[in-house]
């Protein structure tokens, strides 16, 4: 994209830790972070896994304390940041440590940022609307999707409009991130391929924000060719530490590029989905992708065919148009390899709901970057085609 008058800026954690064992390391960053009193934010699936336990021992090791709030649900909601604030304040914590993945992070950050600047966590929709810092904040990754470990996105449905808030704010971006892909070798085949599909928008959205810039694009790149190499094999071998690997550095990638380029129509769009339905956000943004980016494309076809080499895809003698056009073949490609469902309408989306929904991606802070224009009704299409 080319950069006008405007600056930019670059948003990430300070301490990003990767690699096998890496988690580890938590008790150390206890120690540096200086907390007495960690709340650890998790579900009821790693809680009864026995995975936050591990944790809690680390924190217990480096000579705090810590308290368990698994009432993160997918989709996190304004109750589960209540009640987890509520747990938060009840024990005198003053640390959070997210475990999980973006549902898990996201609460955590809801909670961290009532926590210390007070009201409802609605009151934060938008761009950088908290005034204080968060408390210090250890965020562990399982998944290798969302990015939301070292993003300064927090997504929350507010459960009285049954919509998704967009809380863009770089004070609630995690101090620690931490990427071990053996906490992600548990994952079952359709979570992985959802969560590596949502990466790949992640990285899609951010290559054709209209916010890109060489920083962003390089990450953008390397993460859609490293996922398309690696999520196959995850998919099909979970147990495939390369691969595993290899994703966790792919979705960190496509989170640097999407956390300083910021996303699209995709993302605008799959949360309504996610506040309407309750469905799962990496299965709405691939069934959404190849449909957004089509009709995307005409904005920065240029853009489609890096897309299309980074995926592998010969485009020697080709024309603009096509070569771009074999970017989107090729991630339609990978999401049926990885059994993505083919359309919306296998989730239950009715066509009743897809004006209402349209209306609330048009406002969602995601669709302001959207390298095209689009009308209502444009949006409404793009629905419709994904059914």
């Amino acid at each position: 994209m080319a950069l006008g008058e405007q600056v930019y800026g670059y948003f990430i954690p300070t301490v990003n830790l990767m690699g096998v064992g890496s988690v580890k390391e938590v008790k150390s960053q206890v120690k540096v972070l200086g907390g007495k009193k960690a709340l650890i934010v998790t579900d009821v699936v790693l809680n009864k896994m026995g995975m936050a336990e591990q944790i809690k021992a680390q924190v217990v090791e480096a000579g705090a304390e810590a308290v368990i709030y698994d009432g993160s649900e997918p989709n996190p909601t304004d109750k589960n940041v209540h009640d987890g604030l509520k747990v938060y304040q009840d024990n005198n914590c003053d640390m959070i440590i997210s475990l999980g993945g973006g549902s898990s992070h996201d609460c955590a950050k809801g909670i961290g940022i009532v926590a210390t600047n007070g009201g409802n966590i609605r009151d934060y929709e938008g761009v950088d609307k908290s005034a204080k810092a968060m408390p210090p904040f250890i965020a562990i990754n399982t998944t290798a999707g969302t990015a939301s470990e070292m993003t300064r996105f927090c997504i929350i449905t507010d459960t009285d409009r049954h919509v998704k808030m967009a809380i863009v704010d770089w004070r609630c971006t995690p101090n620690v991130a931490i990427n071990d892909p053996v906490m992600m070798v548990g994952m079952p085949p359709a979570l992985t391929a959802a969560t590596g599909m949502d990466a790949l928008t992640h990285a899609v959205e951010a290559y054709v924000s209209i916010i890109a810039t060489p920083v962003t694009d390089s990450a953008a790149l390397m993460a859609i060719k490293l996922i398309s190499e690696n999520l196959r094999n995850a998919v099909a071998n979970g147990q495939n530490m390369e691969a595993r690997d290899k994703m966790a550095y792919a979705e960190f990638l496509a989170g640097m590029a999407f956390n300083n380029a910021s996303l699209g129509y995709v993302h605008a769009m799959a949360h309504q989905l996610g506040g309407f339905y309750n469905l799962p956000h990496g299965v709405c943004n691939a069934i959404l992708l190849p449909h957004v980016e089509r009709f995307n494309l005409i904005a920065c076809p240029e853009r489609f065919v890096d897309i299309a080499v980074a995926m592998g895809e010969n485009v020697d003698g080709l024309s603009v148009r096509d070569a771009a056009d074999k970017a989107l073949s090729a991630i339609a490609k990978l999401s049926s390899d990885v059994g993505i469902p083919s359309g919306l309408t296998t989730l239950g989306v009715m066509e009743k709901d897809l004006e209402t929904m349209a209306q609330n991606a048009m406002k969602d802070a995601c669709s302001f970057t959207n390298p095209r224009i689009a009308t209502l009704q444009d949006v409404i299409e793009i629905y419709r085609s994904a059914l």
